[in-house]
């Protein structure tokens, strides 16, 4: 399932050329995926009781149109890819509109909480990226 979320660029967002500072985008990505799972019913509280957490192992980010204060954004976010321990989500950041800003691919490892060691991606959180 395809999430959406709206943002509004902050002043603090921007950088000394006036647009977004490239770090924000990282950011924005994480809203997006946060929002992903909680709308998936999978909150940080859930994925815990199942005994998996997910860490970011790999941004690949690309950089398309320049984002200014005060612009609406949309960072949409769906399932790419599912292996046995990891997973990707493809992510959008969208100007209003439609045209497309900022667009990544985003793999994350499941890993048991206690051992910090990767772990099979628990069957509750396969089914919300197979949908």
């Amino acid at each position: 399932m395809e999430t959406s979320l709206d943002l509004v660029v902050r002043p603090t967002e921007i950088d000394v050329n006036g647009h977004v500072n490239n770090a924000k985008y990282v950011e924005y990505l994480e809203w997006g995926r946060e929002d992903w799972y909680e709308r998936n019913g999978l909150p940080y509280d859930r994925l815990l009781a199942l005994g998996a957490v997910t860490v970011t192992v790999n941004i690949d980010l690309n950089f398309r149109r320049e984002c200014r204060q005060g612009e609406t954004l949309t960072v949409a976010t769906r399932p790419e890819r599912l292996g046995r321990t990891s997973f990707a989500l493809r992510q959008e950041i969208r100007r209003a509109g439609g045209e497309t800003a900022a667009d990544a691919v985003v793999t994350l490892v499941t890993i048991d909480p206690a051992t910090r060691k990767s772990r099979p991606v628990p069957e509750e959180l396969a089914r919300a990226l197979t949908g």
